[in-house]
């Protein structure tokens, strides 16, 4: 049986955005037949870890130094990484030992050294970065990890227009909402004075509460197993620019997005650029005043035309079998 480890991040402050694509990637694996094993803090965000679970996924603790690495790992048939946070010497150490190893990143390589790299953002494709020696690099969004319950939800025909007289609105950002995104876009959608039904997940009892004194009209829910539906189902879906941008456009959402931190400000300026996604604002911007994201919001809560606009450009432009041409690339490093 073919082992494979994936190292990644995931916590309050990190947020589960590495582990949401980790886990389409090991969706597939497993539908190949490979076992998989997570080694992270999961226990530090127990909805990221109960999705684990749900996968049949042993997790191993977060290890950090090099020597450990090397000494954990080395009993793969083959590595993935996905991470911010580790020391750039761990990657080529690893990697030194022959194991296979696959880094998934974002624009920067942040020190990552691995036989594949992969960036699966938009336009990535375009970028030239030096790479390590004899490292191979899928970039784009041919390449983006789709989990199997998006996949299942995907749209089979481009979006059409709805027209409807008080459109929903499903907010989220994040498993943790670690930079407290939900009260401000909240104040902003108030701001735009139209109608509107509106559900935000909050995934703290703090931001929750925030939510809730904004406005008695907004449904306050916690971190779900339904995003795909709740995606699908709403007119028009706010998020954060990370990794669940690619998901909405797989599943032909109208999409506005936040940039919340600042390692979001590539795949935030691209999609906006290329007509997939409108662009809400910066998180620091609607904080100090929503005016400007009130104006966006309001365009697209009244123009069913633009909703539907968006969301074709985005669903043709993700296809959901990325995962499979990334399994391929590490399954032949394996053979």
């Amino acid at each position: 049986m073919r082992l494979v480890g994936v190292r990644c991040d995931v916590g309050p402050q990190r947020g589960i955005g590495h582990v949401m694509r980790c886990l389409a990637l090991a969706e597939e694996l497993q539908a190949r037949g490979l076992t998989v094993e997570f080694i992270c803090d999961a226990h530090t965000v127990p909805w990221a870890a109960a999705q684990i679970a749900a996968r049949g996924i042993t997790v191993r603790p977060a290890v950090w130094t090099s020597a450990d690495h090397v000494e954990v790992l080395s009993r793969y048939d083959a590595v993935v990484f996905d991470s911010y946070d580790l020391d750039a010497v761990v990657y080529p150490a690893v990697r030194r030992t022959g194991v296979p190893t696959l880094a998934i990143v974002d624009g920067d390589l942040r020190g990552a050294e691995a036989d594949v790299l992969l960036d699966q953002n938009l336009a990535a494709e375009l970028d030239h970065p030096v790479l390590p020696p004899d490292a191979v690099r899928l970039a784009g969004l041919e390449y983006v990890l789709i989990r199997d319950e998006i996949r299942a939800l995907r749209p089979v025909d481009p979006p059409a227009a709805r027209q409807v007289a008080v459109p929903k609105v499903f907010a989220f950002f994040g498993g943790t909402d670690a930079f407290g995104a939900g009260p401000a876009v909240t104040r902003a959608l108030v701001a735009t004075g139209v109608p509107f039904d509106v559900t935000v997940v909050a995934p703290t009892p703090e931001l929750a509460a925030q939510v809730a004194a904004v406005s008695s009209q907004v449904r306050v829910v916690g971190p779900t197993d339904q995003l795909a539906a709740a995606v699908r189902e709403a007119d028009l879906v706010l998020s954060a620019s990370g990794t669940s941008t690619w998901e909405l456009l797989c599943l032909g959402a109208t999409a506005g997005l936040v940039c919340v931190v600042d390692n979001q400000v590539m795949g935030y300026e691209r999609a906006i650029a290329t007509g997939t996604a409108a662009g809400v604002g910066a998180l620091s911007e609607l904080r100090a005043d929503p005016t400007a994201a009130a104006a966006v919001l309001k365009r697209l809560l009244t123009d069913p035309a633009e909703r539907a606009r968006l969301a074709t450009a985005g669903w043709q432009l993700v296809d959901g079998q990325g995962r499979m041409r990334v399994a391929d690339a590490l399954l032949h490093l394996i053979s």
